[in-house]
């Protein structure tokens, strides 16, 4: 790549030149995987951490939202709740994916008023996701486009699925995303990236603080259960043993299937951020944690610094993702390459340059680790690094055509 960007060094720059404003879409922000929803966590934020990143950009003049959608739910169930969020309405999973994994295709409780009823293709918005959230915002966008038919052949009911809704989305930007899976799949339910920031914050506001949002799987915490336990039943249940779950999407070959059908599409603008944190071993050929990775991700960067994952054919990844950030091989995170179907167009990104849609634009390459990007863990300095990069990147958005 032909910039790489220390994080902490951002502060006195701005990366991009923009002057005017083509459109105003809604901004609407996606977690990842064990992420939360703005008040789940009392003040401590998922997008920021500490600091109220999205109230900042707000502050700003940017029109943005956050969304919570399940934790651990596979990007099918994540996008067809991210989208009854957005537009409203009672979330239906559809007939046929339903039945299939045995869920509650309509959960009561999960019916939303919509963060932005207005949504269509003539009010478009801006999706970002961090993490999964990257994967989450690409399954919405397939489901949009796509009109799906049920197990008897006739078209699903729903407004989402059952008929094709071309132009709601302007464009898609990733940011740490394991668009071609990760190679830490395997031990996702027991490496828990955010777990030990919101377990400090359960004795401040409460016992019942963090919902795995699993009614669609008849999954809910009992009435005065501790949250150990909550989260112990959790890791126990069946659904681990599907492909209705984060850590199929998130294995390399999940992400290899996903991305055979989750192709770019032709009439939206994409874009990428890539972080790493670690740094090459000589001596042994693995990449091992760089002297700012936060130390709770430590042992996980260390295990993908040395590890190769197989796909079905037989084959497996290569040393190249052995650099990483903590959570995701940096390689994953550029765009959707292992696709049945050929890699997305993935390019790298000038200022004031014509761009493109259907193509993946990587922003640049970070040194930063998977959490410290979006806030946690983060210094006040590298806080206002953030703050500008988030906030320069909110105006190149604004700057795409109408």
């Amino acid at each position: 790549m032909n910039r790489i960007i220390n994080i902490f060094l951002l502060l006195n720059f701005q990366i991009y030149g923009f002057v005017y404003a083509q459109n105003k879409h809604p901004i609407i922000l996606v977690h990842g995987f064990m992420g939360w929803g703005r008040e789940e966590m009392g003040s401590y934020r998922y997008w920021g951490g500490k600091f109220d990143l999205e109230r900042y950009l707000i502050d700003e003049g940017y029109t943005v939202f956050t969304t919570s959608v399940g934790p651990v739910s596979s990007n099918w169930d994540r996008a067809v709740e991210l989208y009854y969020q957005i537009k409203g309405g009672q979330v239906d999973y559809g007939k046929t994916h339903s039945e299939l994994f045995g869920l509650v295709r309509k959960p009561v409780g999960k019916k939303y008023t919509g963060l932005y009823p207005e949504w269509d293709n003539e009010h478009p918005v801006h999706l970002i996701g961090h993490s999964m959230g990257g994967q989450t915002v690409r399954m919405l966008e397939y489901l949009l486009r796509s009109t799906i038919v049920d197990s008897s052949g006739m078209k699903e009911e729903s407004k989402l699925m059952g008929r094709s809704n071309l132009g709601w989305i302007k464009s898609i930007t990733s940011i740490s995303t394991p668009h071609n899976g990760t190679t830490l799949s395997d031990i996702v339910t027991t490496a828990i990236p955010f777990l030990q920031d919101f377990i400090a914050v359960a004795a401040v506001v409460g016992n019942s603080f963090y919902s795995f949002d699993l009614e669609h799987w008849g999954f809910k915490m009992g009435k005065d259960e501790l949250w150990s336990n909550y989260f112990r039943r959790m890791r126990k249940h069946p659904a681990w043993g599907t492909k209705n779950i984060v850590a199929w999407d998130a294995s390399v070959e999940g992400a290899r299937q996903m991305n055979t059908f989750c192709i770019a599409n032709p009439d939206i603008y994409y874009f990428s951020y890539v972080t790493s944190s670690t740094v090459l071993d000589s001596s042994s050929g693995r990449h091992i944690p760089d002297e700012n990775m936060t130390f709770i991700i430590r042992a996980h960067a260390r295990l993908i610094g040395m590890k190769k994952a197989f796909y079905n054919d037989g084959s497996s990844t290569d040393s190249t993702w052995f650099e990483n950030d903590g959570i995701v091989s940096k390689i994953s995170m550029y765009g959707p390459t292992t696709g049945m179907n050929g890699p997305d167009p993935i390019a790298i990104y000038h200022e004031n340059e014509l761009l493109i849609p259907g193509q993946w634009y990587v922003i640049g390459e970070y040194k930063s680790d998977h959490r410290k990007f979006i806030g946690h863990g983060a210094t006040p300095t590298e806080q206002d690094s953030i703050k500008i990069l988030f906030s320069d990147h909110m105006s190149l958005l604004w700057t795409l055509p109408e």
